[in-house]
């Protein structure tokens, strides 16, 4: 009998598993409106730990750590009963939900050139790896690491990167302006955060031990289009991705591409990049499952796919057609995937609808 690890390895390094791995991501609100469903708890009254509780084949065991320049800087500068409009150590000023998950409104940006970056921030960047993985970020990483291997589900360490970075700094608008008119300074703040992750991903590797894999996520589009053209990715945000692809490959971890929005026109990119596998492929914003793995079977692995919008119809008929449909037609393509929604669980979603569609899933699991 294959364990969780072996068959998620098997998809990842291009193999043939048993079975279809599962894994999701419930929202923390979907988790708290689920225990009033049914949804077990801990000895504290928090949900447990949804990839225990479902039994998914993919954990995460760390790698975060904190990316804005200026360290611990966290000023609210406004608040009410709803939201709270705080200041980040990059200068963003972003408007947060206090009592449900979302992202956030972007309101007011202070790095809106090349001098404010070099002045003001980028010292705060370079050489400062230690400050950012503190010697009880490694250990509550080892830790997280060795109980997820004793559970021999497939670990990962993730965090997000330079482009959700930028859009978290300078914000859209200048972003998008200095795509084009000064995109040395955009080189140049990937330049200087890549080279940050990849001495951050080397303590964490080397001190608190090697996972199975590494996610980075980054949101490279939206409805129906991608934030910027392919070209632009190509010359100035892909190439950081290649090498920090290859920095891990260095540490043999195959890396996961995780990018919300339509992602299909940039797929090519993904694999040049050497990107082992991607998530979520979004149906809501234009991407077709099925076709992409169709195209990419032999060159990627796929994650994800299911239409949330599914799960949070609450018709049990729609749902067992559909997730037999994306199963079934995943394994006609001879696709290697990974079933899951095709971003993450709203609490919109009822608890006993999520495990039906878990269930119909583990009807059709095996090739």
């Amino acid at each position: 009998m294959e364990t969780s690890r072996n068959i998620v390895e098997a998809v990842m390094r291009g193999g043939a598993p048993e079975r279809i791995p599962v894994m999701d991501r419930p929202w923390k609100d979907t988790l708290e409106k689920w225990v009033g469903q049914g949804y077990p708890t801990d000895d504290n009254g928090n949900p447990v730990d949804p990839a225990e509780h479902f039994g998914f084949d993919v954990a995460g065991c760390g790698g975060w750590f904190e990316w804005h320049a200026k360290l611990g800087v966290h000023d609210v500068v406004e608040e009410t009963d709803e939201w709270q409009l705080i200041k980040n150590g990059n200068g963003a000023s972003l408007k947060w939900w206090k009592h449900k998950s979302g992202t956030p409104e972007h309101v007011a940006f202070d790095m809106k050139s090349r001098e404010v970056w070099e002045r003001d921030y980028r010292p705060h960047v370079v050489g400062s790896e230690r400050e950012r993985v503190t010697a009880k970020a490694v250990d509550d990483t080892r830790r997280s690491l060795e109980r997820r291997t004793r559970a021999a589900v497939w670990t990962h360490y993730g965090n997000q990167f330079i482009w959700e970075n930028m859009r978290g700094s300078l914000g859209d608008i200048a972003l998008y302006e200095n795509l084009l008119l000064d995109p040395g300074w955009i080189r140049d703040y990937c330049r200087v955060y890549t080279d940050l992750y990849k001495a951050c991903f080397t303590i964490f590797v080397e001190e608190a031990g090697r996972p199975d894999g590494v996610w980075i996520y980054e949101d490279l589009g939206y409805k129906q289009a991608l934030f910027c053209s392919p070209d632009t990715y190509r010359e100035l945000i892909f190439p950081f991705y290649a090498e920090l692809v290859e920095f891990f490959r260095g540490y043999d971890l195959p890396v996961v591409l995780h990018t919300c929005g339509l992602e299909e026109p940039i797929l090519d990119q993904v694999v040049e990049a050497g990107f082992c596998a991607v998530d979520p492929m979004e149906v809501k914003a234009g991407n077709d499952p099925l076709r992409i793995a169709r195209n990419y079977r032999d060159r990627l692995a796929l994650i994800g796919g299911l239409d949330v919008r599914v799960l949070e119809s609450g018709d049990r008929e729609y749902i067992e057609n559909e997730v037999s449909l994306l199963l079934e037609g995943m394994k006609r393509a001879d696709a290697r995937y990974i079933y899951m929604s095709d971003h993450s669980v709203s609490s919109n979603v009822d608890y006993d609808d999520f495990r039906f569609a878990l269930d119909v899933y583990r009807r059709h699991m095996r090739y």
